[in-house]
């Protein structure tokens, strides 16, 4: 007689003991399997699961059981209410970059007209949400990787809003844009150290992409070399939402204040956990 649901779940928890979120990842991966939501997990505890069933999920369990991240196997992942697809390519979502999204938000009308870019853009959340957000605004968004790209060029086909965000292929550190100018710019650029890098889970370091995530010893290398096409590419009372780690918000203060006096109002805005998370800035 074939197991009931509550007695996979247990096994499968105890799997994936040496990982992160033990009981949460095997809920996610059995409901996926069986198209439930986590909740129908415990309503339909006494269900018995088919042979084809047990089958899949003992797959994407083992995979979990390396460390490859849930949103790997599954291919997804929500990022403000939206369903984006992610490949080993991209960096996962995550919550804090939300932030960004909150602070446009407050800034334009839903029928604003508007231009901005999205710098290092990944799999594409950050351009996509906001276009989807604002059905007037326009972007472009740029990344150096090619397959990154690919990701964030179907999130945008999926979401409908593919027609108003351009995507190029360039190093954002370089001033790429010649004379085109934007209201505004927002970015997720690389921001961790490499000793917080070589201190961090595997799930990271192994999966993640490397070139999304570690920014030189102090994880500022991008945002020092980004800085100046920012400025330039930015209209006069444009707009910079940029996401930094925690612990950063001084140090990037101090860069913008002493090489680029054009930006006025600079401030760190904390996430939920109150680390620096969000720098805001306006050009002069």
């Amino acid at each position: 007689m074939s197991p009931v649901i509550q007695k996979i779940l247990a096994e499968c928890e105890t799997r994936l003991n040496g990982v992160d979120s033990p009981r949460l990842s095997a809920e996610v991966l059995i409901a996926h399997v069986l198209r439930c939501s986590r909740l129908s997990l415990v309503i339909d505890r006494d269900r018995r699961l088919t042979n084809g069933e047990l089958t899949d999920i003992d797959s994407l369990v083992e995979r979990r059981a390396t460390g490859e991240p849930v949103a790997y196997i599954l291919g997804k992942k929500e990022f403000y209410g939206l369903e984006f697809r992610v490949t080993p390519d991209v960096l996962i979502p995550r919550p804090e970059t939300e932030h960004i999204v909150e602070e446009v938000e407050a800034l334009y009308r839903k029928s604003d007209h508007f231009h901005y870019a999205d710098l290092g853009t990944g799999s594409g959340i950050l351009a996509v949400t906001i276009a989807s957000l604002f059905s007037q605004a326009k972007c472009i968004a740029v990344d150096l990787s090619v397959a990154a790209l690919a990701v964030a060029r179907d999130n945008a086909i999926s979401h409908g809003v593919e027609s108003r965000v351009d995507f190029r292929q360039a190093d954002f550190t370089e001033d790429i844009f010649g004379t085109e100018l934007f209201d505004l710019i927002v970015s997720n650029p690389p921001y961790v150290t490499q000793a917080e890098f070589d201190e961090a889970s595997h799930e990271v370091t192994r999966f993640e992409p490397t070139t999304a995530l570690v920014s030189g010893v102090d994880g500022l290398d991008h945002v020092r070399k980004m800085l100046s096409g920012v400025s330039t590419a930015l209209k006069h009372g444009g707009h910079l939402f940029m996401e930094i780690g925690c612990g950063q918000g001084e140090s990037v203060k101090k860069i913008m204040s002493d090489h680029f006096p054009q930006f006025r109002q600079v401030s760190v805005l904390k996430d939920l956990s109150g680390h620096d998370r969000i720098v805001a800035a306006q050009k002069l």
